[in-house]
């Protein structure tokens, strides 16, 4: 795998739906062996995970990995709480912005970049429901239109 290359391991759309994304970060995520090579196979879900600063540490809760198959005893817990790596000024940065009423950090995506294992996390704004309509809107007007156009070329 070249060094720059990315492959997408979980991806979480529901937070797109359900938030506003204002900033996101690159965090590395701290991992055991058995963990790895289970990202590897593609057995993550970060569908019912959320991320918390505790202590200066970034902590993402609820991430499913599911236990590697010939991992035997060297298994950890598939929903174990697991520290991100960012640096100081991010997380000083982070503690600021989340004291602001309304702001919460969601975690996108878990993908490979190079040979290590990446979180992209956002700064994220719940939505109301009426915002959710109006996405819902514009993308049914986005692909009427596009359906309409496919149609003319022929």
């Amino acid at each position: 795998m070249a060094k720059g290359s990315e492959r997408l391991i979980a991806n979480n759309k529901k937070a797109r739906h359900d938030y506003f994304i204002e900033d996101t970060y690159e965090a590395g995520i701290v991992l055991h062996g058995t963990e790895v090579k289970s990202l590897r196979q593609g057995h993550c879900s970060i569908k019912e995970a959320f991320v918390r600063v505790d202590g200066g540490e970034v902590i993402i809760y609820g991430m499913h990995i599911s236990p590697y198959e010939k991992g035997n005893i060297f298994n950890k817990d598939p929903l174990r709480p697991k520290k991100l790596m960012l640096h100081k000024y991010e997380i000083h940065k982070l503690v600021g912005k989340l004291k602001e009423k309304g702001l919460t950090l969601v975690p996108l995506r878990v993908y490979f970049k190079g040979s290590l294992v990446k979180v992209e996390i956002g700064l994220a704004r719940g939505k109301k429901l009426y915002d959710k309509r109006q996405d819902i809107a514009k993308r049914d007007m986005k692909r009427e239109s596009e359906r309409d156009f496919k149609i003319r070329l022929r």
